[in-house]
């Protein structure tokens, strides 16, 4: 027999791979973690600070991988297709208490500007949460 009321279970693990959508509507394809950590995948953006159409941008990062309690940090950059821009996020992937994967995340967005002295109002900031997207049935 097993367990007690006392016995802990063991953590959720929180797995990168898949697919995600964010509260913005956006989604992003997150590819095989390898052994150092490090992955690929792709993003689709549903917001732009541009004119362009946004297309499907490559993102590359990388987890750290020492952590034992299956939810890790991570990081990726995201290099706009369409823009002259590019996209760091950094974060960590919680298991909430029903179970369910959850990305949060803080981004910094660096646009291109013409001159230094422009510089100032180059860098944006924010923050995006970002679920698994369930597959349709």
């Amino acid at each position: 027999l097993c367990c007690g009321t006392n016995a802990e279970s063991p953590p959720l693990q929180c797995v990168l791979t898949g697919k995600w959508t964010n509260d913005l509507g956006s989604s992003m394809t997150i590819g095989a973690v390898n052994g150092k950590g490090e992955f690929t995948g792709s993003y689709h953006t549903a917001v732009t600070a541009t004119t362009n159409e946004p297309t499907v941008s490559p993102l590359q990062g990388s987890q750290h991988r020492t952590n034992q309690k299956g939810q890790p940090t991570f990081g990726f950059t995201v290099n706009w297709n369409f823009s002259d821009s590019i996209t760091v996020f950094t974060g960590q992937c919680f298991v909430d208490k029903n179970g369910k994967e959850v990305l949060k995340t803080m981004w910094l967005l660096r646009s291109r500007v013409e001159n230094m002295k422009d510089d100032w109002k180059a860098t944006r900031v924010g923050t995006n949460v970002f679920v698994r997207l369930q597959p349709q049935k």
